[in-house]
């Protein structure tokens, strides 16, 4: 019924690819990804430049003088690895061709171009944005690092203060739905795995950067791959802005500067392969209203530190991948900038420690796999936690820690998945108790089914679940017109999904149902009530129970393949999101999340190819958004759509290229929270080089 097939690694090497790509990739007997960019299903990726050793010398001879080295992809949508037409769940993967014919400069930016994907800022490229998916907050998804978790367990608000330059990610793996089996409980609605990787030649690559508002940017990266086993990548950059916003007194306070450090190693040999990451992101930026609209001079310092090791050995019937991870995360908040003598600043620090155990194996019925994970979650801080036994005094400071939470999560895995022809089928389990909540330990089942018909089209299902535990801030934030309840029960979600595929020479299209249905779903409220200060309340609740139902539709075409005798038109893509809510209003009540949803998105790109060496990219998104919001009079105020066009224009040489991007070129007026708007047109010109 099964054959198992273990990691033989062999090399295919091709100099040049013929009209139809596509043709000569059937002959190969192994899946190839071809890179499409997709704004809505962001949906393969590249082939190029990507690589395997071999294991067999003669095969290396046969082909060493073709030039580029190909492999199978693998995918993140079960807890065993598969390859993308092996999966039962529909996971998008944007490339690292993708990630640079975008007009982006953080991947939060990048993320606007997906149609299930939504990016809420408060400030310019990634100063304070929140990421959900499919409806719900930043809270309710997974951030990893190369399959590690990254998320704050403070807030989801600083998930994507990651210390890796744009330039060295590989590819961006998103998860809608679901995903406790796969990243764990935290996964509520989904996950992003972002994925980086050293080239496997010695190489130099640096960027400068310069545009509106005072923009500057540069960035340098470099690795030394040794001749036996050893890969070894640095690289550190810099960004800072003016900012666009202004407080009552005038003076500028959207202002940002961004540094960040990551070093990421590798060692492979015939029987092991490991590999590691040390990171530092260093972020300050003026909160203006961010947080409160009554207090417009606002402002946030974080500083992060990202350590991870992880190992897997090479073949063999039975796989393990242990890995063991340090996340440390500090954070000042000011509520009047610079001014702790009107408000004493809250100071927080987390450490979060890790241990995973991951491992799979073939047999006659298919293959298996099961995991541990052991999670711990430690905070300190001035105004977050319970009263500590010994507070923490940082000498020659203002910092004072007195209060503080401990808490640990602990979960066990089991998946099976059976693989036929046509036919896969994942089911599974997740068991999960947390130290913090009153709960004893709870199961969450998981099923997934795919079937191939013929070679283009595949049908999918499935019905998943999964748990979240409150944030720090939900349980104890009660600042500047907050007021937190520590008793929050955990929010649950169970979701169906059902949806169709088609990909077949140059053309990928994809259409999608699903029904999530969440219980003691997290979210602030507020009555209109207002504080000493004057400030509106904001209180954290449980909801009860919502019911959403959603629709995805994408269509991609690659039309160097469906009309290669044309250079001029590269790629197409066209998306639409549609998610109804049902949840009766309470009468009198302003969501500050939660009901705040995108109704409505469309996403569509054109990339264009001028000339030879000149290209030119346009991005269109038109979004609808439910909810209201309080505006500074304490009158709510519904959301308005808004249409953005974003462009990139592009000359590539070799070994360098010039650009010039446009983002909101037609200079629309928009919020994506209340009282925060965002910049009118913004440009960007730079040039990247790589030795």
């Amino acid at each position: 019924m099964y054959k198992p097939t273990f990691q033989k690694r062999s090399v295919l090497k091709f100099k040049r690819f013929s009209n139809h790509g596509y043709s000569l990739f059937a002959v190969l007997g192994k899946e190839v990804l071809i890179g499409v960019l997709s704004v809505a299903t962001l949906q393969n990726a590249t082939a190029k430049g990507i690589s395997v050793e071999t294991e067999k010398a003669e095969t290396d001879s046969a082909f060493t003088k073709k030039g580029v080295m190909m492999q199978e992809v693998n995918v993140t949508g079960t807890r065993a690895p598969l390859t993308v037409s092996q999966q039962a769940r529909m996971v998008t993967v944007l490339s690292r061709e993708d990630i640079q014919a975008a007009p982006v400069q953080s991947v939060n930016d990048l993320l606007k171009y997906a149609v299930g994907v939504d990016v809420r800022q408060k400030g310019p490229l990634g100063a304070l944005t929140d990421v959900s998916i499919r409806g719900g907050n930043s809270e309710q998804i997974t951030i990893l690092l190369n399959g590690i978790n990254i998320c704050d367990a403070q807030t989801g608000h600083n998930s994507f203060d990651f210390p890796v330059e744009i330039s060295e990610i590989e590819r961006i793996e998103v998860l809608e739905g679901p995903a406790a089996r796969v990243y764990g409980t935290s996964s509520l609605l989904g996950a992003i795995n972002i994925v980086t990787k050293t080239p496997e030649k010695s190489s130099l690559s640096a960027r400068v950067e310069g545009g509106s508002y005072g923009y500057f940017g540069t960035g340098v990266r470099g690795n030394i791959a040794s001749k036996t086993h050893w890969n070894n990548q640095l690289s550190a950059s810099y960004t800072r802005s003016d900012g666009y916003l202004r407080n009552k007194a005038g003076s500028l306070n959207s202002d940002y500067r961004t540094s960040k450090v990551f070093y990421q190693g590798n060692y492979t040999d015939e029987d092991v392969a490991v590999r590691w990451h040390a990171g530092m992101s260093v972020k300050d930026f003026g909160s203006n209203t961010f947080y409160s609209a009554k207090f417009d001079d606002q402002f946030e310092h974080t500083f992060k530190t990202f350590t991870a090791i992880q190992a897997e050995n090479i073949g063999g019937r039975f796989h393990i991948r242990p890995s063991i991870y340090w996340n440390r995360s500090m954070d000042r908040f000011e509520l009047f900038r610079g001014a702790s003598n009107k408000y004493p600043f809250n100071y927080h620090r987390t450490d979060i420690y890790g241990v995973n155990l991951n491992a799979y194996f073939d047999w006659i019925l298919g293959r298996t796999a099961f995991a541990a994970e052991l999670r711990n979650e430690d905070l300190v801080s001035g105004n977050l936690g319970e009263p500590l036994s010994s507070p923490e005094h940082i000498h020659g400071t203002d910092r004072n820690y007195t209060v503080g939470l401990n808490r640990t999560n602990i979960q066990f895995v089991l998946e099976h998945n059976i693989i036929l022809d046509r036919f896969t089928l994942s089911a599974g389990l997740t068991a999960v108790k947390n130290s913090q909540a009153d709960m004893s330990m709870r199961v969450y089942p998981g099923l997934d089914a795919s079937y191939r018909i013929g070679k283009a089209w595949k049908l999918y299902a499935s019905y998943n679940t999964s748990l979240r535990m409150p944030s720090f801030t939900e349980l104890f934030y009660s600042v500047g017109g907050h007021k937190a309840d520590k008793h929050l029960r955990p929010e649950e979600l169970s979701a169906v999904e059902t949806g169709v595929k088609y990909e077949d020479k140059g053309v990928n299209a994809k259409a999608s149902l699903y029904w999530n249905n969440y219980k003691n779903l997290i979210d602030w409220v507020s009555d209109g009530t207002l504080d000493a200060q004057g400030a509106v309340v904001w209180k954290s609740v449980n909801f009860g129970k919502i019911k959403n139902f959603g629709t995805e539709v994408s269509f991609d075409f690659n039309l160097h393949q469906l009309l290669p005798s044309q250079r001029f038109f590269k790629k197409f893509g066209v998306a639409y999101s549609f998610i109804h809510q049902d949840k009766v209003k309470e009468e009198g009540y302003v969501s500050k999340y939660a009901l705040e949803y995108l109704k409505n998105k469309v996403v569509s790109n054109l990339q264009l190819n001028l000339c030879e060496k000149l290209d030119l990219s346009l991005y269109y998104r038109f979004q609808h958004r439910m909810g209201s919001y309080l505006d500074t009079n304490n009158k709510p105020q519904e959301y308005k759509s808004y249409s953005i066009v974003d462009s990139r224009l592009s000359w590539n040489e070799p070994k360098w290229t010039a650009f010039i991007e446009v983002n909101n070129l037609f200079g629309a007026h928009y919020v994506d929270y209340g009282n925060v708007p965002q910049p009118g047109r913004w440009v960007v010109t730079g040039v990247k080089f790589n030795l």
